[in-house]
């Protein structure tokens, strides 16, 4: 749905106003500092020894022998020495500090969650793929809709006007959708950059989508002339935060912008057209705006594995549902009055 995305950056927002106080409060504590360095010298942290931490990557050269190279596994997930110190560590001190009664705390941002499978949050990654399966099943089934259900003009045309650009959509959705279970499921550099920048080309795609069905543009002239700024700038935004600098300030700001405008959008619209699927629509805009409850209130995951952001993207699946099934009966409505028009 429209709004999945551009609610990270409202939090993003709230986080960067609030989340100094309290971000990094466990990765500033002098034990786990004094146990991180002491891991990292010697490859254990209480009685657990990390083989990784025997082959660094700065120093064993990739043209050396394959039994002196880092393991394929740990070059994929990029579990090396320092990550390995630093969750066994954490693990270790979240554990004495349950045991005096004290909550968890962040480590370098980040709430202390458990490794499974050398999964970092796995809850986030389920709610991400479920939400991409989601998307996947809309976009498919909206396919067969139009294809296959809905009559077809002369020169079998299709008779719904915005088909093209929902079925663009529907593949930056999913394409949004995987790069997040991937960050969730190991966030370096490379996996942050390819959520942060799938996201941020949903949302700009979303908010022309929303220019243009809202306000019924149909004329491919017009089409482009709307289009063409947002996506020039859309795409400039992209290459500055990957071959620049990965400014987070400057790309809160941006994605504030384009998800609230597009928000504003699909609400003023669904309050004056007659469309009979845009009670659908006020579902999914205040359903989103009360998810995002979630992740201003920002609780340590339970067990582990549920933290509110887990919780928000589990929320975000029914709303995607709700979504693609508008956008269905967006196409039976259009087909219909084309057709009335035609005779």
């Amino acid at each position: 749905m429209m709004i999945d995305r551009y609610s990270i950056a409202l939090f993003l927002v709230f986080s960067f106003l609030v989340g100094a106080l309290d971000a990094s409060a466990g990765d500033a504590d002098p034990l786990y500092r004094a146990c991180v360095a002491e891991c990292e010298k010697t490859g254990c942290v209480g009685g657990r020894c990390f083989p990784q931490c025997k082959f660094p990557s700065d120093i064993v050269a990739n043209d050396s022998p394959w039994y002196m190279q880092e393991p394929l596994y740990l070059k994929w997930k990029q579990w090396d020495c320092q990550s390995d110190c630093r969750y066994n560590c954490m693990v270790d001190r979240e554990k004495e500090r349950e045991a005096v009664g004290n909550g968890p705390v962040k480590y370098h941002g980040k709430w202390p969650f458990k490794r499974v499978v050398g999964i970092q949050e796995l809850a986030s990654v389920a709610f991400s793929a479920l939400n991409l399966a989601m998307h996947f099943h809309g976009w498919l089934t909206f396919s067969i809709l139009l294809y296959y259900n809905l009559p077809l003009r002369q020169g079998k045309k299709l008779c719904y006007e915005f088909a093209s650009l929902w079925n663009i959509y529907g593949l930056l959705a999913m394409n949004s959708w995987l790069w997040s279970a991937v960050f969730h499921s190991r966030d370096v550099d490379l996996t942050e950059k390819l959520d942060y920048s799938s996201a941020v080309a949903l949302l700009g795609y979303s908010l022309i989508l929303a220019i243009l069905r809202c306000f019924n543009v149909r004329v491919e002239a017009a089409r482009v002339m709307v289009a063409a700024p947002f996506l020039a700038f859309v795409t400039t935004h992209i290459l500055y935060l990957n071959f620049y600098t990965f400014d987070y300030g400057w790309n809160m700001k941006v994605c504030v912008v384009m998800g609230v405008a597009q928000l504003l959008i699909w609400a003023i619209w669904a309050g004056v057209t007659r469309h009979p699927s845009r009670w659908k629509c006020w579902v999914v805009v205040i359903g989103g705006g009360l998810a995002m409850l979630l992740e201003i209130y920002d609780f340590p995951p339970y067990q582990g594995f549920f933290d509110a952001h887990a919780i928000w993207h589990a929320t975000t699946i029914p709303l995607t549902y709700l979504w693609w099934s508008f956008i269905k009966d967006d196409a039976k409505f259009r087909t219909s009055i084309l057709l009335r028009k035609a005779d």
